[in-house]
């Protein structure tokens, strides 16, 4: 079921482009490689502020899925990733907020 709404995803960004909002409000998008707990990114909180998915696709991340490795430093350096937005300018900088993004596991 994941694997089709992920197709679907994909193939609306590639029919309407920038018309279409990154993940849509109600979904989630969860990485669970993470050692410090799994992390959830929320539809509700992306593309309910109206971000769309050319904001971080391709440039900052790849549309596949586990394409990108997102290093402790990476959060530290606020450049890149995540952390283009998440660096205490347009949203919450990382520092003291690891439980906003990472959930540890229960």
């Amino acid at each position: 079921m994941k694997q089709l709404i992920t197709l679907l995803m994909v193939s609306v960004f590639f029919a309407f482009g920038s018309s279409v909002i990154a993940v849509p409000q109600g979904m989630n998008v969860e990485f669970v490689k993470s050692p410090m707990g799994k992390v959830t990114f929320k539809g509700d909180s992306h593309a309910g502020k109206g971000i769309t998915c050319e904001k971080c696709h391709p440039v900052l991340f790849q549309m596949k899925k586990g394409t990108t490795q997102i290093k402790l430093t990476d959060h530290e350096a606020g450049t890149k990733f995540c952390f283009s937005c998440h660096n205490g300018k347009p949203a919450f900088a990382p520092k003291d907020n690891c439980n906003k993004c990472h959930q540890a596991a229960k």
